[in-house]
């Protein structure tokens, strides 16, 4: 397999440090960006510091600085992108937007993968206020990518298993209950989990892959994708006991949106575009797109039973 040299931006994120460590587990020169004044956060320092114990190179960089960031893409073939979806539209966008002016000012990258892992935004024009912000971001942050002809790779991952998996569906819960559960509308609708490690694993098998040049990577296990029901009843199974079931409507689950904070209502939107409407399942992957467990059946996923396994 050919071998890059990757630069991860937000290696020391949820999902940054799992990209890192399957950058490094699948043999790639890897270097993470990290700011150079990083203040008194030593979890940070010794997670960075673990890394490159396990052979990364360290790369000190701001976005507040771009000759700091063209230097550091000057460095490596690949860059992805990590930096977690803040809620604030101007810094997120801001972010990544100089990225792409670092990259193409480069002119040396051969694969970008930008900061999405998520719904695919393409597919959410129709998206409600205030979620869709997430997706027109992500949308102004392609166009950028594509009018500066930088190479890329979009990875549409769906739900990460933690936050979904872990509540049973349920928005703010992120352990299984064992006596009730809340089920959105009926409880019926598809959609589709990944395990957080195999979203790294199936990312960084994509960035020399020429089948996913200038297109969408859609992650889209066969096992995992399931209805909130079909995740309680695995559930159900592994604990041996049936738990309490209600339901809330579309209506009344839109209706408790009223009065929280801006970030939350983002959050829940997304949750009703998921479980209400089957945003993540109610399309066919395009010609610019390929799934991810077809190209990569090397790659054995965590099933949703086996996540939900270490709950019991």
């Amino acid at each position: 397999m050919e071998k890059s040299k990757v630069l991860i931006v937000g290696g020391t994120g949820y999902l940054g440090k799992r990209l890192v460590n399957a950058s490094l587990g699948q043999g790639h020169e890897t270097y993470v960006l990290h700011r150079a004044e990083i203040g008194v956060d030593i979890e940070k320092v010794q997670m960075l510091l673990s890394f490159k114990a396990r052979g990364a190179r360290l790369v000190a960089g701001s976005f507040s600085d771009h000759g700091s960031l063209v230097d550091a893409v000057k460095k490596v073939d690949v860059v992805i992108c990590a930096i977690s979806g803040v809620h604030i539209r101007s810094h997120h966008i801001l972010l990544q937007l100089k990225l792409v002016d670092a990259i193409k000012e480069a002119g040396n990258i051969k694969r970008f993968l930008p900061s999405e892992f998520g719904t695919d935004p393409a597919q959410m024009e129709d998206a409600m206020e205030p979620g869709r912000v997430t997706f027109d971001d992500k949308m102004v942050v392609r166009k950028a990518i594509e009018e500066a002809g930088i190479p890329f790779t979009y990875v549409s991952a769906n739900c990460f298993a933690g936050y979904f998996l872990g509540g049973l569906c349920q928005p703010g819960h992120i352990l299984p209950s064992r006596d009730s559960v809340l089920l959105l509308g009926d409880g019926n609708q598809k959609a589709i989990y990944v395990d957080e490690d195999d979203i790294a694993n199936y990312t960084i098998k994509t960035i020399n892959d020429p089948r996913t040049l200038n297109k969408t990577l859609y992650l889209r296990p066969p096992a995992n994708i399931l209805s909130q029901r079909e995740v309680v009843q695995i559930w159900e199974k592994l604990i041996g006991k049936e738990l309490n079931k209600s339901s809330i409507s579309k209506e009344d689950f839109l209706a408790t949106m009223k009065g929280l904070d801006y970030a939350e209502q983002v959050g829940l939107t997304h949750y009703y575009h998921v479980c209400y409407q089957g945003c993540l399942t109610n399309f066919k992957i395009g010609d610019d797109g390929e799934e991810a467990s077809v190209l990569y059946p090397e790659i054995k996923y965590t099933t949703v039973h086996e996540y939900l396994k270490r709950y019991v």
